[in-house]
């Protein structure tokens, strides 16, 4: 398989779009989740075995994604793959398009550092394709 196949391969992190970003944190760290030292009062990082668990407020993922958060469509979840920099990103988004994805937002830089870009599968599940120049 070739290396620009791959790209799908791992779940590098999964988001969930939650209503009250304080309820959802109490009830992780409830259950024995350690946050991130990373995480503040707008977005939360567990960090489990293989991949992240982030909660983030649910209007500001729509927001992000630039999906409407109606009830319709957007189920509140995005899988992540992490790409070890921006034109790796590019490359997998032109590779996931080339496959049948949607674009849902096109790559760029985003407000936190990092460069991302959101596709949809054909059922409508969003993956983020994400740099993280902070990892």
């Amino acid at each position: 398989m070739a290396d620009d196949q791959k790209h799908f391969r791992a779940v590098s992190s999964i988001t969930f779009g939650v209503a009250d970003l304080p309820r959802a944190r109490a009830f992780y760290d409830a259950l024995g989740f350690v946050a991130d030292p990373a995480s503040n009062d707008e977005y939360v990082i567990y960090a489990l075995e293989n991949l992240k668990l982030s909660l983030f407020p649910r209007a500001l993922l729509a927001k992000d994604a630039e999906v409407a958060d109606d009830g319709h469509g957007f189920d509140g979840i995005t899988f992540a793959h992490d790409y070890p920099s921006a034109e790796a990103v590019d490359a997998a988004m032109s590779h996931a398009l080339a496959a049948g994805a949607v674009l849902r937002r096109p790559a760029r830089t985003v407000f936190w550092g990092g460069y991302s870009a959101f596709v949809a599968d054909p059922d409508g599940h969003l993956w983020e394709l994400v740099y993280n120049p902070f990892l």
